[in-house]
């Protein structure tokens, strides 16, 4: 079932909703999950966000082609919908966004109207409980133009048949840059994105979900990553988000060739990821 919507939803009431509906799931991976695709017709971006986003994450502002990772933010509002909907069946709070693999297949022009379609395309058992998977798609003229699959990871103990084992790193990628990260990279993120999510925006509110002090955004850490490697503007794009970034903080970007990666202290991975050209 296709449900169309008008506008994008509010995410304050999505975080609302899913936060209290949480306890009540129970996940497991031979679980029902949501069959509808949310659609989203003649979207135009907000350019004073995009700008705002575009110096958050360090890409270039002023160029009419968004960013590869842009996308993400216009559909996540919709995946929000989703996963924090009664049939959806993992509890939002303690989600835990995993990866991401993004193909666009021509630059989106930041001033042009587009489609928007999200779904959930089916859950998988991971070793450490169960993964979703959500796909976006941005069309134009009724093409696909630019599509990602995230993973969302729900934390319930170990399960047998599970893939998606970390992968040996093998040797670490050449170091290229030195990143000091303010503490107020997450509410920076957060006021430009919409994510506000509350485990990056203050130490207090992260301590609540057991984390030191609050953490940056996945997608803030790959599209940092990727505002300083550099994307075609036909690509493939894969990040893995390995362990999180405490804020305030320092962190290593290290790429060579087609991978990238950022790094924490003792070498500790973060993000690991790759940026492939396609044919045009």
């Amino acid at each position: 079932m296709t449900v169309v919507l008008t506008r994008s939803p509010a995410l304050a009431p999505l975080f609302a909703r899913g936060a209290l509906l949480s306890a009540l799931k129970r996940p497991r991976p031979d679980a029902e999950f949501p069959r509808t695709r949310l659609l989203l017709p003649a979207l135009r971006v907000d350019l004073a966000r995009l700008a705002a986003y575009e110096r958050v994450c360090g890409f270039a502002t002023g160029d009419d082609a968004l960013p590869v990772t842009y996308p993400h933010v216009l559909g996540f509002p919709l995946a929000m919908r989703l996963m924090s909907a009664r049939d959806f069946p993992l509890p939002l709070l303690g989600l835990v966004h995993t990866s991401i693999a993004i193909t666009q297949h021509r630059a989106l022009a930041a001033t042009a109207e587009h489609e928007l379609t999200v779904y959930v395309d089916g859950l998988a058992p991971h070793r450490r409980g169960t993964e979703a998977g959500v796909v976006t798609e941005v069309r134009a003229g009724g093409e696909v133009v630019w599509e990602s699959r995230s993973t969302y990871l729900a934390r319930h103990g170990s399960t047998s048949g599970g893939a998606n084992s970390p992968a040996d790193k093998g040797a670490s990628l050449p170091s290229v840059a030195e990143w000091r990260l303010a503490g107020d990279v997450g509410r920076r993120y957060a006021s430009a994105s919409g994510d506000r999510n509350p485990i990056h925006l203050h130490p207090l509110t992260a301590r609540l979900f057991g984390f030191p002090r609050a953490i940056a955004h996945g997608m803030w850490t790959v599209a940092r990553c990727l505002a300083a490697h550099g994307v075609p503007r036909a690509a493939l794009v894969r990040a893995e988000f390995r362990a999180p970034v405490l804020l305030p903080g320092a962190v290593t970007y290290a790429a060579e060739g087609e991978k990238f990666e950022l790094r924490g202290g003792g070498d500790r991975l973060h993000v690991t990821g790759s940026v492939y050209p396609l044919a045009p």
